[in-house]
């Protein structure tokens, strides 16, 4: 890892926003591509998932979604359950920047594929009662037609298609439809 990344990495714990958003930004272009230093941060990471700041959180959340193609060991198979409890987290933005950013998950591989779209239909299922429910559950689904567009596996499809209809309101039961449209 070259001195940017981990200065990267030290502004995330400063109390300083400026220095979080640099650091943010740096972070997620470069784990655009798959990068050899994954492992090197990977616990650091998990470990910021429940930092006391919730932009600290959003931003390990995102970048460890981010890395989940420089995971050719699989940890992501059993650290998934660290980012799912980041989509409960106390501040709705910071659950919503997990959920929008998991189908990076679900998109690295057939493992990674496999628990993301159990963990996602889980969370489907048990978020009826949250407050900002409608909007988990759009995210769920686009989350589902992104990674279904990346590996066309029609899994995806079958589950995403399952989901929609256990919605019980058509109005949202259409908007969830709509983002399959097409496809």
């Amino acid at each position: 890892m070259d001195k940017v990344i981990a200065r990267f990495f030290a502004d995330l714990a400063s109390d300083d926003r400026d220095l979080h958003n640099v650091a943010y930004n740096g972070l997620m272009e470069a784990t655009e591509q798959p990068v050899d230093w994954a492992y090197g941060v990977w616990d650091e990471l998990l470990g910021l998932l429940t930092h006391k700041d919730n932009h600290v959180r959003a931003i390990a959340a995102q970048v460890l979604c981010n890395l989940a193609k420089s995971d050719p060991e699989g940890r992501m198979v059993k650290d998934f359950g660290a980012l799912l409890r980041v989509t409960r987290d106390e501040r709705f933005v910071t659950a919503r920047h997990c959920l929008q950013a998991l189908w990076k998950v679900g998109a690295a591989g057939e493992a990674q594929q496999a628990v993301w779209l159990e963990g996602l239909t889980g969370r489907f299922e048990d978020c009826e009662e949250e407050k900002n429910c409608t909007l988990i559950r759009h995210d769920i689904i686009q989350s589902m037609r992104q990674v279904y567009d990346v590996r066309q596996d029609e899994a995806i499809r079958t589950r995403a298609q399952a989901l929609i209809e256990r919605e019980d309101d058509p109005k949202y039961r259409k908007k969830y439809a709509g983002l399959w449209r097409g496809g």
